[in-house]
């Protein structure tokens, strides 16, 4: 049985390439495609929001005003979160593709109520667009979304297997944390997850696990409940 009825889903846009040499790897989307029927045939409501590094980074565009750089970066999740919808629709799941700025040509634009009544149909609401706003990071945005649907948790699968003391690639010396509070990463200044974001789990009291997403089972054993990763607490 699932630990959690209802979770939001954060995909970096990096997991949507995959190593690969393109925008995107098809392959393992279906993959990922396949491990979300798994949860949803459990029952299990799933949201995901989907950022955009595969195309476009806001920071990318060093002497750009930020407004406008950051603008791209939340078109760019559109873009990634219409293929997860197609992705989602082929693996034989009824999705959703939801975005925060209205563009009706392409999606529908997102409400709270919209969400939750796809939701509760049984379908996969796809999120694009972040919050609709710049300065603010995908992690925000799933933040506020996990809180506004009423995720019992928010997943984060990264490309790396959980939250360290300090970045591994860096520092041979880190190491991994089974537990940590929104509290101590805000303390501490870890990177794992933005302050923002760690900031309103805190005070929406939404736990958030991090683990790797280069096994998309993951997602599965993270939902049903098995220990991977980190937990952080809010």
């Amino acid at each position: 049985m699932a630990k959690y009825k209802r979770i939001l889903l954060k995909l970096s846009g990096e997991a949507l390439s995959a190593g690969s040499d393109g925008i995107y790897n098809h392959a393992f989307l279906a993959r990922v495609a396949q491990v979300l029927k798994k949860c949803t045939d459990e029952g299990v409501g799933v949201a995901v929001m989907v950022g955009a590094g595969n195309i476009w980074r806001g920071r990318q565009g060093v002497d750009m005003d930020r407004h406008t750089a950051d603008s791209m970066g939340m078109l760019a999740t559109c873009i990634n979160a219409m293929m997860l919808g197609d992705a989602f629709r082929r693996a034989g799941m009824d999705a959703c593709v939801l975005t925060a700025v209205e563009m009706a040509a392409f999606a529908e634009p997102y409400t709270v109520m919209r969400a939750k009544s796809c939701l509760d149909a049984g379908k996969v609401v796809v999120l694009g667009g972040g919050i609709g706003l710049p300065f603010f990071s995908t992690d925000t945005a799933a933040a506020l979304r996990a809180a506004e649907i009423g995720a019992d948790v928010m997943l984060m699968a990264k490309n790396i297997d959980g939250v360290y003391t300090d970045d591994p690639k860096v520092n041979p010396a880190a190491e991994k944390l089974d537990a940590i509070s929104c509290r101590e990463i805000l303390r501490d200044g870890l990177k794992c997850i933005d302050s923002t974001a760690a900031a309103l789990c805190m005070d929406t009291h939404i736990p958030v696990l991090v683990f790797g997403l280069s096994d998309p089972e993951n997602i599965y054993r993270a939902v049903m409940g098995e220990h991977i990763g980190t937990d952080i607490t809010a």
